[in-house]
């Protein structure tokens, strides 16, 4: 494993019961690259990506660098509109102190400014969970992602809940973070122009590792029709 490898992983499998949900992939991501994990519904994504943070029983090899830090957003995390916690609330669970708050919204394009924590009642850190947009509210779970500032986040369909509008916002944010503070990022994305337009590396997964690499190199036609079946040509990339 060389100096500048964040993650190898080698003929990793996962069963459930005689289920097999992945098997044997391998595959390396390198220090401030962006991998993309695409596939169709069922594929085993968000499976894939519990397994790298170590929560699911696994053979074959998973090694992330020595020391590394992880922060990682979920597919959909539910809350209903009346649930109490507020966003200060939310963050202060992990976060070391306010000043951390307030650095990881500002690097989400959440502004606070002047602003003192005393003078915050109409602020967003004030509000309940429950009642934030759908772009607010995956800016705030990404903000709790970057708190101990992690070299690694993994995303599980970082848009789920947002607007057609709001999507490209949160890919801009996501891909803006990758450069200006050096992360590496891996994200399962149901968007193909993303895919094309900031992964330095695709892996393509139907349970089976159907492809991995550069996106303009192995999305070919029939590698998609492979991977999503017949109405591949839906999936096909224009330029």
């Amino acid at each position: 494993m060389s100096d500048n490898t964040m993650l190898s992983v080698k003929k990793l499998s996962v069963s459930f019961g005689k289920s097999v949900i992945l098997n044997e992939l391998s595959f390396d991501v390198f220090k401030g690259e962006a991998m993309a994990i695409i596939g169709p519904n069922g594929s085993g994504k968000s499976v894939l990506l519990r397994t790298l943070l170590g929560l699911v029983h696994h053979k074959g090899e998973i090694i992330w660098a020595p020391n590394i830090k992880i922060g990682y957003v979920p597919q959909r995390l539910d809350i209903e509109e009346e649930f109490p916690l507020t966003v200060k609330e939310f963050l202060q669970f992990k976060a070391g102190n306010y000043a951390e708050i307030i650095e990881v919204l500002e690097k989400v394009g959440i502004k606070t400014g002047e602003t003192h924590e005393h003078h915050l009642e109409h602020h967003i850190l004030n509000q309940r969970l429950g009642v934030l947009s759908g772009g607010e509210f995956q800016r705030v779970i990404i903000a709790r992602a970057l708190i101990g500032r992690p070299d690694v986040l993994l995303f599980d369909e970082p848009t789920s809940g947002v607007d057609i509008s709001g999507e490209q916002t949160i890919y801009n944010l996501l891909f803006r973070l990758q450069k200006e503070i050096g992360l590496t990022v891996i994200l399962v994305s149901h968007d193909l122009n993303v895919v094309y337009k900031y992964a330095n590396n695709v892996l393509c997964l139907n349970k089976e590792q159907v492809c991995f690499g550069r996106p303009d190199v192995v999305l070919t036609p029939e590698e998609l029709k492979s991977l999503y079946g017949g109405g591949a040509e839906f999936y096909k990339h224009s330029h």
